[in-house]
């Protein structure tokens, strides 16, 4: 990863946020909220809330707005938009936002592998992409990372374990790295066997003990997919191998990363589990300012616990491993069949501990391929969600 300074210009930085209407859209845009002399929204893009989008637009008064779902988009009211802010539809309009002239930042916030096409355009258009994404590098790491480098493109982090790390590691190169340690909260079912289990429902699962997000991140943080997911992310944001890469259980979640140099030496980012800090990092980096996000208390701090992940309750660990390792067209497959199966546990057709199972089933079942294409990985990623959709509960 380049972590070449840029030089302040003297205006502020034009953003256009993909999944505005998401709970790290809505972040962004409290970031940009309390920082107008660096931050101007330009553009805002939600799938189907558009009466919230309206709502966005109607404070932040950018030059675009677009709503990704046809129906929304039919049944939109167009007066309750800013007479001046262009109205959009479809991947259309994502691309024509990523990639205006005007836009200096894309932040890729939508859910799921949903947010790899305009991800895509905002990188080829070679813009800085703050990425909170994670499914765009499971799904297509080495494509994304050679395209940037080819077009001068900067993916800078949103989420906050791999923010840490982007933090620890400014002034160094992945040569300097001995390991990196992501952190994860352990979610609801900390603690908990698989026997204890087979039976969870859909609202204990999404009961997280520190963060407040999405339903599909939340039941990601429960079966631990999130941290699966975060190691194949990490393994090409910041060109490591695979078994560079640990997991430890910090139920704090003070603690986001740890960077362990060459010569033993051990950097850690700790703040509250806020993310408007690792958002406000990636926008103004490289600069730090004074901004919205919660301060930590040292007063209040007695106590910061780490204990090693249960791999065999949570197996969706040791997928994200694997897939790391392998690389090629495995990331798809992994992240369409959990974002099928989420869907599927959410919809009370199938257990929690089906999740990992119906994804290890498709992983082995599909066809390897070494180095597909982005026509290929989107092939595979609706194979997986239709070999999903027969899964039946065990």
């Amino acid at each position: 990863m380049n972590l070449t300074s840029l030089p302040n210009s003297g205006r502020p930085k034009r953003l256009a946020v993909l999944g505005s209407t998401g709970s790290i859209g809505v972040s962004t845009l409290d970031v940009a909220r309390s920082l107008p002399e660096r931050l101007k929204i330009i553009g805002l893009a939600a799938n189907s809330r558009w009466e919230t989008l309206a709502e966005q637009c109607r404070e932040f008064q950018p030059k675009f707005a677009v709503i990704t779902d046809p129906e929304s988009l039919a049944a939109a009211d167009r007066s309750a938009f800013p007479r001046d802010t262009q109205l959009f539809g479809g991947e259309e309009g994502i691309v024509r936002l990523a990639t205006d002239a005007e836009t200096d930042v894309v932040v890729s916030a939508v859910v799921g592998a949903a947010g790899l096409h305009g991800t895509w355009a905002a990188v080829e258009a070679g813009k800085t992409v703050a990425l909170a994404n994670k499914e765009t590098l499971v799904v297509a790491g080495p494509l994304i990372m050679g395209l940037a480098t080819k077009t001068g493109s900067r993916v800078l982090p949103v989420d906050s374990e791999h923010s840490a790390v982007f933090q620890a590691l400014t002034g160094h190169t992945a040569g300097d790295v001995a390991r990196i340690v992501l952190t994860a909260s352990g979610g609801p079912f900390r603690g908990k066997k698989a026997r204890e289990l087979e039976d969870a429902s859909p609202e204990a699962a999404l009961k997280h003990p520190t963060w407040q997000m999405g339903p599909k991140i939340t039941i990601d943080s429960a079966t631990l997919m999130n941290k699966a997911l975060e190691v194949i992310e990490a393994r090409w944001l910041f060109g490591l191998r695979p078994e560079q890469i640990e997991i430890i259980i910090h139920p704090e979640s003070m603690v986001h990363s740890f960077v362990e140099f060459a010569d033993g030496s051990v950097l850690a980012q700790l703040s509250p589990p806020d993310m408007r800090l690792p958002i406000q990092y990636a926008l103004l980096y490289p600069e730090r300012v004074s901004g919205p996000a919660k301060r930590l208390d040292w007063k209040t701090l007695s106590t910061l616990r780490f204990e090693p992940p249960d791999r065999e309750t949570f197996e969706s660990l040791e997928l994200g491993f694997e897939v790391a390792r392998r690389g090629g067209s495995c990331g798809a497959v992994l992240n369409a069949a959990n974002e099928a199966a989420v869907g599927r546990f959410l919809g009370g057709a199938i257990g929690f501990l089906d999740i990992a199972r119906s994804c290890r089933a498709v992983l082995d079942a599909h066809d390897f391929e070494p180095a597909p294409s982005l026509g290929r990985l989107l092939a595979l990623d609706r194979w997986a969600r239709q070999e999903v959709a027969r899964w039946k509960r065990t």
